[in-house]
């Protein structure tokens, strides 16, 4: 259970969405019948390790609302008590994602991701208003608004969620405490829109480590998630608080040392601009190359190209961030196996 309720679920949020989110991918028995438990919690554990506040159990994969609760009890178990589990609210429709909440909040889930399933194809603001308030009414957990190309509103409106509709869904969810700004991504129009009309009422996250640092030389950013940050190891949690904390100049330092691992995580995911959807596959190896489990994930399942493992390999190296010296005939595998 969690320690607020809706009308007090701003208020909690302001003081708990701090710091940087990571994302963990699920890891699966050898024969993919079950998901990997040991190697869940290896994954989890090494995130919170690393600096980071909270982290996001990925649920854009081939898994079931009852193993991802699993996965959020087990998450639970090996972190400490404030440290914060998302619910990602990406299965299939609206009536399996309140299913699956439910079971996640029972779980251990703080707070939640709210994501569209490819199913939804909304043609007014007013469909997306009817699901996004759906699903919000039917939990009790924090949600955070996630406005992204992905979900391709655009069709509605060129910013996918104008200032005007995001001003409605405040006005009628209580428990919205959080807007992910990726409006019109890659730029950030979207950020500095939501930052300016809705800063004072939620908090508006960032999570692209690219924009961040630099941007906290002018502005106010507390929090930054969800984003796969984890695969450089402790370099963002770490950047984060020195930019927020008057170490920025050393913060820049770091962010340029890192440049080689941004260009090319950048572009591994390329793809994802023209089929609106991110290559977990790819994920799941960088996250596997900063010493997690690795392993291949359930079909069906993209997948990552040598080219493309070789290229994140060696801009780890030239960041210098840590990178396991196991070849990448391992990595389908994982390093944790039942």
């Amino acid at each position: 259970m969690v320690d607020y309720d809706k009308t007090n679920a701003r208020e909690w949020a302001r003081t708990t969405f701090v710091g940087a989110t990571g994302v963990n991918l699920p890891s699966y028995s050898a024969d993919f019948s079950s998901i990997n438990e040991e190697a869940i919690r290896h994954d989890v554990a090494r995130t919170e390790s690393f600096g980071y506040a909270s982290t996001l159990l990925a649920t854009e994969v081939a898994i079931t609302p009852e193993e991802n609760a699993r996965i959020t009890a087990i998450a639970r178990e090996v972190t400490s008590k404030d440290f914060g589990i998302f619910f990602h609210a990406a299965f299939n429709t609206l009536e399996e994602n309140i299913a699956a909440v439910k079971l996640a909040e029972q779980a251990g889930a703080d707070r939640v991701l709210l994501s569209y399933p490819t199913s939804f194809w909304p043609t007014s603001e007013d469909e997306i208003f009817a699901y996004t308030k759906a699903f919000c009414d039917a939990t009790d957990l924090a949600v955070m608004l996630f406005p992204i190309p992905l979900w391709q509103f655009e069709r509605i409106h060129p910013a996918g969620m104008q200032v005007s509709f995001v001003r409605r869904l405040l006005d009628a969810i209580p428990n919205i405490v959080a807007i992910k700004s990726e409006q019109g991504f890659p730029g950030i129009g979207g950020l500095m829109e939501m930052y300016h009309h809705f800063r004072d009422e939620v908090v508006i996250s960032c999570p692209i480590e690219a924009d961040v640092i630099p941007l906290l030389s002018v502005m106010g950013i507390q929090y930054s998630g969800t984003s796969n940050t984890n695969w450089l190891s402790d370099w963002y949690p770490t950047a984060l608080r020195q930019a927020q904390n008057g170490q920025w100049e050393e913060a820049m330092e770091g962010w340029w040392k890192i440049a080689p691992a941004r260009a090319a995580a950048g572009q591994a995911q390329a793809s994802a601009q023209t089929i609106s959807v991110l290559n977990r596959t790819t994920w799941k190896y960088q996250e596997w190359l900063a010493g997690y489990n690795g392993g291949a994930l359930r079909a069906p399942a993209t997948r990552i190209p040598n080219s493309v493992m070789k290229s994140l390999r060696a801009a780890l190296i030239a960041s210098d961030r840590p990178v396991t010296d196991s070849p990448d005939s391992e990595f389908v595998r994982g390093r944790i196996v039942s």
